[in-house]
């Protein structure tokens, strides 16, 4: 049980932190955040000490846990990584000689179904189950641990603006042209649009992380 609580603690916050709703700053109490979800404490200090452990937060002696402030540099690092690694990932499922990807299209159908919503929280959790399942076709697991690693140190601001959720729309055909072109064997194509589909944030979480450092914004400790 404490497992599943872990996950869904783990969950969340990482969701807060990576869409920008819990900004550079602000402060993650245990005991605070177990009362706010009814839980115990174990489960939210080992999904806390998770997230420090992927360099998303800090802990910081008898107060909790800070959200840590990205960099720019920090950021364009991650999409080429991801790029090099998830193209990689793509290439090698498109290549194998036998392909089933049927039982992934419900998780692009998870992704619709939250665009269609504008759950944006929604979202983010099953594109990331997508992408996970996509990039262990591979049949690499420490390639894919280490895509998924990157993809979560990766701050989504600005996901729920404008330009955002017009590119949450546009990316829901993509996962399951993904999964045609890669059931088809078409690598390169498959490269190619996933590259784009990678690429395509950039300019997006650039802009609102620019303009949140400009601004200077910080939330409030969580309660």
């Amino acid at each position: 049980m404490d497992q599943n609580l872990r996950q869904r603690v783990l969950e969340q916050v990482r969701a807060e932190i990576i869409s920008g709703q819990s900004g550079p700053g602000t402060m993650y109490s245990v005991p605070s955040l177990a009362v706010s979800l009814g839980v115990s404490t174990t489960p939210v200090r080992e999904a806390l000490l998770e997230l420090s452990r992927n360099g998303l937060i800090d802990p910081v002696r008898n107060r909790g846990f800070k959200v840590v402030e990205p960099s720019l540099s920090e950021l364009r690092n991650l999409f080429d990584l991801r790029e090099v690694l998830e193209v990689h990932a793509a290439r090698l499922v498109a290549a194998r000689p036998k392909r089933d990807l049927r039982v992934h299209y419900p998780l692009a159908d998870a992704i619709a179904r939250a665009v269609e919503n504008e759950d944006v929280k929604g979202y983010l959790e099953a594109d990331r189950r997508f992408h996970r399942a996509f990039t262990a076709e591979a049949k690499n697991e420490l390639l894919t641990e280490t895509v998924m690693g990157l993809r979560d140190k990766m701050r989504l601001y600005g996901i729920s603006s404008r330009a955002g959720f017009e590119r949450q729309k546009g990316s829901v055909a993509e996962h399951y042209q993904l999964l045609d072109l890669t059931t088809a064997g078409e690598a390169e194509a498959v490269a190619d649009l996933l590259r784009r589909h990678i690429r395509s944030w950039e300019p997006i979480f650039v802009e609102a992380l620019s303009r949140s450092r400009r601004d200077g914004i910080r939330q409030p400790i969580v309660r």
